[in-house]
């Protein structure tokens, strides 16, 4: 016979760490409320919850109206590993949304992650880093780390961090140097991207030579990268580099640093020109378009002409480039070597 005793045992198909949800628009303020409860269980499988609906666009739009920004940002002091972790991740969903972004300037979350940046948890300094990455992409993202004054925060992490975080953190400063490069050279940045230009991951060294082509465009970065000996000759042994990235990026790099005279100089004492030459038939549209360049401003300096004049007819080929830019590059280039005063 049948027994009325109900079982207090869960279904095999329920999942204990996911806290259980209301129905419909009762749901997210409901998470939100937990969000803030005293218990750690609890909290823990709000934001379980709150992870997995925050991957729906409109749910972000949502969770922000009833106020969870706010229950994440105070979430990001809590004392258990694992809430540290699951705010900085769902954060790391929300901020990359646009209205994501816009509250998290509003809310300023961004002094509140700045605290996470020695925490012991590598994947929470990882999903922090990530958050500034994806707020750096707008501008206004990136003036918002700069106002926080990050950068010499972030300059120091560069140098010690894994290097995964590292890509993220050198992606961000690449953003926040388009604001405000001189905050970064000021920081010591300079020489922290010396020694990444050595890394043994490409993608660093990429990363690496396009922070330095950001820091070089003010004249205070060409000065001091002028003054380092070892910092063109760097740049211009990263133009026979394996990956097509580096060698477009190395190439941009010495670009902005041979507008003075004296990165000519040091340009020509590194022999960037027969480095720059083997590259005006890369695969690469961007490579060929920054050496191109590179060797413009390198034959602005007599030196550099002379040398040039041997090549007018290999820069003439790329006068019908498929990419315009390249193309157009060098037109400019070779009127700039056959030039006569």
């Amino acid at each position: 016979m049948a027994s009325t005793t109900i079982s207090q045992s869960l279904p095999p198909n329920i999942d204990p760490t996911n806290a259980p949800l209301a129905f419909g628009v009762r749901a997210l303020p409901k998470i939100n409320r937990e969000l803030k409860d005293d218990t750690l269980i609890i909290r823990q499988r709000a934001l379980m919850a709150l992870c997995d609906q925050v991957h729906n666009p409109e749910k972000v739009h949502e969770s922000i109206q009833v106020g969870c920004m706010d229950s994440l940002k105070k979430l990001l002091n809590d004392s258990d590993n694992t809430v540290r972790q699951k705010a900085t991740e769902v954060l790391s969903i929300m901020v990359a949304h646009n209205v994501g972004r816009n509250s998290f300037l509003d809310n300023n979350v961004i002094a509140s992650l700045s605290k996470l940046f020695d925490d012991e948890v590598e994947i929470v300094r990882r999903n922090c880093h990530l958050c500034l990455e994806m707020l750096a992409e707008i501008p206004s993202g990136a003036q918002g780390i700069v106002d926080a004054k990050l950068i010499p925060k972030l300059v120091e992490k560069l140098k010690i961090e894994l290097d995964e975080v590292k890509e993220l953190i050198l992606d961000t400063l690449h953003f926040c140097m388009h604001v405000d490069a001189e905050s970064a050279l000021s920081a010591g940045i300079m020489p922290v991207l010396k020694e990444l230009l050595a890394h043994d991951s490409p993608q660093i060294r990429g990363a690496a030579a396009r922070d330095m082509m950001d820091v070089t465009v003010p004249l205070a970065g060409k000065v001091a990268a002028c003054k380092d000996e070892n910092i063109v000759p760097a740049l211009v042994k990263l133009l026979s580099d394996a990956n097509t990235d580096v060698k477009a990026r190395a190439a941009g790099a010495i670009m902005t640093i041979t507008i003075t005279t004296q990165g000519k100089y040091k340009a020509l004492e590194a022999e960037a020109i027969p480095a720059l030459r083997q590259l005006l038939f890369d695969t690469s549209s961007e490579t060929r378009l920054n050496a191109i360049k590179a060797l413009t401003t390198l034959a602005e300096a007599p030196q550099g002409r002379a040398k040039l004049l041997n090549f007018v007819s290999e820069i003439e080929e790329r006068e019908s480039d498929s990419s315009r830019a390249v193309a157009r590059a060098a037109q400019i280039a070779k009127n700039v070597i056959t030039w006569k005063p």
